[in-house]
């Protein structure tokens, strides 16, 4: 591969010109293609296979009428104090709400509370639901405007009136802005790293060109393929993150080429042939990872994963290519000023003061055991939350307690019980049988009797009654454990009902499909980390022809995920540091993020394992002791490897500033774990670890090497085709491999 590649980079050296603008015109014409493709579709969220989505399925084609495609709004009224609103004065001030309500734009209807005994036991509180012709997204703001107008109205007269549902918009606070964050913070570092404005500005430009592609990529093809505008959101901050890594890697590269005494093109060629195929398979594994979620079978994570790995392959390849290309136009002026004019000798003068890499890896090397106690015990210590983890989805309840969402949710709390604000929604199908009602009838009576349920509502059947539904109150709230019990029960229950009334009985509704949600991803986790693991495993034997370096580069994944995990948990759902980080309401981690974390980390965390241990193998390989390879490693790994982790922490830590709940956690949640494991796991735990095995790091059974095909990551075959060092230096090391090996 590294043969390859150096002749590609090569290649595109030469062809500069015409490389860079194939990459300009393909996104000029992919930015076209956006502009004019139809509008994305709104976001949807599925379970196939589940007893929710099934239900919901069902009522679709059974109930036409009452889907829920429209946007709702609940709007939640309360009495003045010391006042019912059955009052003729508040009963009044109620009635022209409602009819208010009903001439606002793309208002379906609105049910009266009055007649649809939606007042609370003791009549202070009621709701009146409003129900759009137009799903949220489709809703204008003249829309919103009527229903905020006809709230703020109602609120003078004395009325205390609040409002939820999907029809309120949340407010945006910095929503996109993150890119820009991450973009400026990257530009800083890269101009420190590099210390040349032409070197920083490669990977910069690069990236945003790769991000470019694939987000209007993905806006093309979103009516064909049913991608919403939130399926390119993880596209975004990967591929984003990824395109500046994978070009620093080989722009560095190039620098110490140069540095070396090379002419550019060569440099290039090198670059390409030895950095390139670091970056071939750490995007690999990240595409692999990515790719992996679709085994959870729940398309939205599916779409997000596909999405994300082809904007990583573009990513890939514009490293491979424009980054060359860049540097046939910027020759040596990719090295700062003063660095350009120097010769050979002075720019690797030996006796200058080792790098902070050199020194750092020289220290591990002789407190290997200090170092990976510390750096093990000390992510363990952060991953303990993580026992303690509460997996939900978002709701109303976990708003800001200022927010008029989270006001009326405590509103129907306090007056209606706390199970109100997550009912569960009954189906009972009869099929082509008529008789729905009656049997709904009998379900309920026994549901009624069930521990945890506060009231059973009466059912309500289709035209032709082979269908009928109602709703079940339990007594604790859509995040209590007690009311997964209370779903559990009222299945299990259901189960035998289904027989003796001659239909089919299903439980859905918005808790109930939370804890599907949820079992689902429970259900998926170990196959998929297997899936994941397993491959990447296969892919880092071929890199480094070694059995130990992959085993321990999949257990360090396992402690930085852990630990990000627990950090996640105790500023999410502790609250801890919850006023820095943004975090209105502390509440239950969002149900997809441990396998969501598991994917993207495992990929980003294998990024940096062959970008700093392909070096180690490279010096190892062409003749260095197993100590003296770490060095190297750091030597000319450490610092860029560093900055590429503060790169990608800076831009996943942007997300964190959005004002929605899963980019904030998301952002987050990458960003920590991407502290932890470049700068605990490997830039401590793997030299500390090799230090330890030393020969033994790279040991391979013999069968298994015969049976690998030998990609060549570390160059070898190429650096004996350039000459690089002698064949008896060669036939030495490969004498001591082999003495390893046996």
């Amino acid at each position: 591969m590294a043969t390859f590649l150096y002749k590609l980079g090569r290649l595109a050296f030469r062809r500069r010109r015409y490389v860079a603008l194939m990459w300009v015109v393909l996104l000029a014409g992919v930015g076209f293609s956006a502009s004019a493709a139809p509008a994305p579709p709104e976001d949807s969220f599925s379970m196939p296979g589940t007893e929710s989505q099934k239900a919901f399925d069902l009522l679709d084609e059974k109930f036409p009428a009452a889907s829920a495609e429209g946007a709702t709004a609940r709007v939640v009224i309360r009495a003045p104090e010391g006042e019912k609103l059955t009052q003729s004065g508040p009963k009044n001030d109620v009635e022209k709400l409602v009819k208010t309500l009903g001439e606002g734009p793309q208002v379906a209807e609105v049910a009266d509370p009055f007649k649809a005994k939606a007042v609370s036991k003791d009549a202070t509180t009621a709701y009146a639901s409003v129900t759009y012709k137009v799903a949220a997204p489709e809703l204008t703001d003249k829309s919103r405007d009527a229903l905020t107008k006809a709230t703020d109205d109602s609120r003078k007269t004395g009325l205390t009136v609040e409002t939820g549902g999907d029809a309120v918009m949340a407010e945006q606070e910095m929503g996109g802005t993150a890119e820009l964050i991450g973009i400026a913070v990257s530009a800083v570092v890269l101009l420190i790293t590099f210390g040349s404005m032409i070197a920083a500005g490669m990977p910069l430009l690069t990236a945003i060109i790769g991000v470019g592609i694939g987000v209007s990529g993905i806006a093309a093809l979103g009516s064909v393929f049913d991608l919403s505008a939130m399926t390119g959101t993880l596209a975004m901050m990967i591929g984003l993150a990824v395109g500046i890594d994978y070009a620093l890697f080989i722009v560095s590269r190039y620098r110490a080429e140069i540095a070396e005494g090379r002419e550019p093109e060569e440099a290039a060629g090198r670059a390409t042939g030895t950095a390139g195929s670091a970056v071939v398979f750490a995007g690999l594994t990240v595409i692999v990872a990515l790719s992996g979620l679709a085994i959870v079978n729940i398309p939205i994570l599916t779409k997000m994963g596909l999405t994300a790995a082809g904007t990583v392959a573009i990513a890939v390849l514009i490293a491979l290519t424009m980054i060359p290309a860049l540097l046939g136009f910027a020759g040596k002026k990719v090295l700062r000023r003063k660095d350009r004019k120097k010769p050979v000798s002075e720019l690797q003068d030996p006796n200058a003061k080792p790098k902070l890499g050199t020194r750092w890896a020289r220290f591990v090397l002789r407190r290997p055991i200090p170092v990976l106690l510390l750096a093990v015990v000390g992510l363990g210590v952060v991953a303990v939350p993580a026992t303690s983890l509460e997996l939900g989805l978002p709701d109303e309840g976990t708003s800001a307690p200022d927010t008029t969402q989270r006001k009326a949710y405590d509103m129907l709390s306090e007056s209606f019980g706390a199970g109100f604000n997550g009912p569960l929604m009954v189906t009972v199908d009869t099929d082509k049988d008529k008789g729905a009602a009656a049997a709904a009838g009998t379900v309920g009576k026994e549901i009624a009797k069930i521990d945890g349920v506060a009231a059973v509502t009466p059912a309500n059947g289709n035209k032709s009654d082979d269908t009928a539904i109602f709703n079940v109150v339990p007594k604790t709230g859509p995040s209590d454990h007690k009311t997964e019990g209370v779903v559990k029960e009222i299945r299990s229950t259901v189960d035998g009902l289904g027989d003796k009334t001659n239909s089919e009985v299903l439980v859905t509704g918005a808790t109930a499909m939370t804890i599907d949600f949820s079992q689902t991803l429970d259900d998926a986790l170990l196959p998929y980390l297997g899936l994941v693991v397993g491959l990447a495993f296969l892919l880092l034997m071929l890199v480094f022809r070694s059995v130990l370096v992959p085993l321990k580069a999949a257990l360090g994944f396992l402690l930085s995920v852990a630990a990000a995990l627990g950090a996640v948990v105790a500023v999410f759902q502790w609250g801890w540091l919850a006023d820095i980080v943004g975090v209105d309401q502390p509440g239950p981690i969002m149900s997809m993020m441990p396998i969501f974390m598991i994917g993207v980390v495992f990929g980003l965390a294998m990024d940096y394992e062959v970008f700093l241990v392909t070096r180690m193998r490279e010096a190892y390989v062409h003749g260095a002791r197993p100590g003296e390879a770490v060095v190297t490693g750091f030597t000319h790994g450490g610092r860029v490897v560093a900055a590429a982790a503060v790169i990608m922490i800076s831009v996943f830590s942007g997300f964190i500033m959005e004002n929605d709940d899963m980019i904030k956690m998301m952002g987050f949640g990458l960003a920590v774990a991407v502290l932890f494991d470049a700068f605990v796991v490997r830039m401590a735990i793997v030299p500390a670890v090799l230090a330890l095995l030393g020969n033994k790091a790279w040991w391979l059974p013999k069968w298994l090497d015969r049976a690998l095909p030998n990609v060549d990551v570390e160059g070898e075959k190429l650096h004996k085709q350039l000459g690089d060092f002698p064949t008896a230096r060669q036939d030495d090391q490969d004498r001591e491999l082999e003495s390893v090996r046996g």
